[in-house]
């Protein structure tokens, strides 16, 4: 195909066998499935065969052991478009690519991105074949087929391709990557096999398919957050029209049309503690749901989830959770909106120094304000004294307390009003991987000032914060639906930014 499409900017050319060039982005969609099906549909069948009867698979066949890519080709003409959004844009001639694994369940994120990247620059497209394996264990679904084989993990490695951790890198979000030396330019953060691996461990840490999991995601540290998580959502399938079921823990789903007896026996028997991280969610019918995941307690947790979490460029995550208050003048239940963070949790101090400022982001603070005002039904100086904005100190030692003489002055310096082990690792996560972050944590206990958990204040405070903290969280991401396009800003973005967000 030599000619031009005049009503799209685009230059067709000849390009070798393996790719094929597109004329729009549904197009270009449609192939990355069709071949992603085609590879996985083989890998799968090649290993059922050898499960059954050791049957090795051939040289040609294991050529169609590879994921699909999607190449970008873009030739400066001197058009500078005047473009306001931080992504969809190239800002160098070149050709960017990146391979793409479940493309039909990202068909919606692929087309967001390729859209105005095609309506607005000049670019050639191209879908083909990559030289990247698939590993044979991202095609097994249960891995139950395996366990009674009698072969081995190792001896199906040397057999079909398998996990290659040495090129699962997060070197392009890190900044790590020679951008002045290589070509191809990278067209997204993560590759294929490194999504992915990511989708894996969802998997495994949360109780569900990855595919459950919505845009909107709130982190919380502590399990009665679930219950009232459960209930709004219950409560949202009867009264909301938008929402139409909620996944549990286990893919335990409930569905709109039951009745609260049959959701509630649901509920009670979801066996939520086999899994690290469980997540519930409440799923969509425009796909602009929310998803909890109890995150448990610690920095390590924080970042794992993160990590995997990311690949399905989420487009806001929020810590919803407990915290130590510092001052004298808060009271148990008293919310803490973080402005800024002080992070002694030692885990991302290789790719973001304790000295790189972790920035509050406007709309995102301003958000969780106007929840707290709505749900409170406090405003001015009546919301102040129940909501202190101020500095977040996330420790990787959960007694800190027991050196409180060495940790004293810090804290001093630092003006932190409340301690937590989750949020400064959740927010540098954020800044790292470009996905917008906040943190609005309630005050739990006052350790410094010898108010402690007790069970029977613990039980009271629960009962009176536990439901409006989560609500607030809820109704902050309401607010940010309505402002997708300057969430994704700038603000995140480096000097060497793939394409696609």
């Amino acid at each position: 195909m030599d000619t031009c499409i005049s009503d799209r900017k685009y230059i067709v050319s000849r390009t070798d066998e393996a790719f094929v060039v597109v004329e729009t982005a549904e197009q270009a969609v449609d192939r990355l499935a069709s071949l992603h099906e085609q590879a996985t549909a083989a890998l799968s069948l090649a290993l059922k065969r050898y499960l059954k009867d050791r049957t090795e698979p051939n040289a040609e066949e294991r050529a169609l052991f590879r994921y699909p890519e999607l190449r970008l080709t873009y030739e400066y003409h001197g058009e500078v478009p005047a473009i306001t959004r931080a992504y969809a844009k190239v800002q160098l001639p070149g050709t960017y690519s990146v391979t793409v694994t479940q493309p039909a369940a990202f068909r919606n994120y692929l087309l967001e991105q390729l859209k105005p990247l095609m309506r607005d620059f000049t670019v050639t497209v191209e879908v083909g074949v990559s030289e990247q394996n698939i590993p044979y264990p991202y095609v097994v679904e249960q891995g139950d087929e395996l366990a009674g084989s009698g072969i081995t993990a190792a001896a199906l490695a040397r057999v079909f391709p398998s996990t290659d951790l040495s090129a699962a890198t997060d070197g392009i979000a890190d900044g790590l990557y020679d951008w002045a030396n290589v070509d191809p330019l990278p067209l997204a953060l993560f590759d294929a096999a490194r999504v992915d691996f990511s989708l894996r461990r969802l998997v495994h840490y949360t109780g569900s398919d990855w595919r459950h999991v919505q845009p909107w995601i709130l982190l919380t540290n502590y399990h009665r957050y679930v219950d009232q998580f459960v209930s709004h959502g219950l409560e949202q399938l009867r009264e909301d029209p938008r929402f139409v079921r909620m996944v549990l823990p286990g893919n335990v789903i409930i569905e709109k049309s039951m009745d609260n007896g049959e959701a509630q026996a649901l509920v009670a028997g979801v066996v939520w503690h086999r899994y690290q991280m469980p997540a519930y969610h409440l799923i969509a019918a425009d796909g602009d749901g929310i998803t909890l995941v109890n995150i448990g307690v610690g920095p390590s947790n924080a970042k794992n989830i993160t990590d995997h979490l990311a690949v399905l460029r989420p487009h806001c995550w929020l810590m919803i959770g407990h915290c130590g208050g510092l001052r004298q003048s808060q009271t148990i239940g008293d919310y803490v909106l973080a402005h800024a963070y002080m992070r002694r949790d030692g885990i991302l101090d290789r790719v973001v120094p304790p000295h790189i400022p972790i920035p509050a982001l406007a709309e995102v603070q301003m958000a969780l304000q106007e929840a707290a005002a709505q749900v409170t039904g406090e405003r001015g100086d009546e919301l102040k004294k129940r909501l202190r904005t101020g500095t977040v100190l996330t420790y990787d030692d959960r007694n800190w307390e027991l050196r409180w003489a060495q940790e004293r002055p810090l804290i001093n310096l630092s003006r932190a009003v409340a301690v937590d082990m989750e949020s400064g690792t959740i927010a540098a996560q954020g800044y790292r991987l470009r996905v917008p972050y906040g943190t609005l944590l309630c005050v739990s206990d006052k350790p410094l000032h010898s108010e402690i958990k007790l069970p029977g204040a613990a039980n009271a405070f629960y009962n009176r914060a536990v439901s409006q903290h989560l609500k607030i969280g809820i109704a902050a991401l309401d607010l940010l639906r309505t402002e997708l396009h300057s969430l994704h800003s700038r603000k995140l973005r480096s000097f060497d930014e793939p394409p696609f967000r």
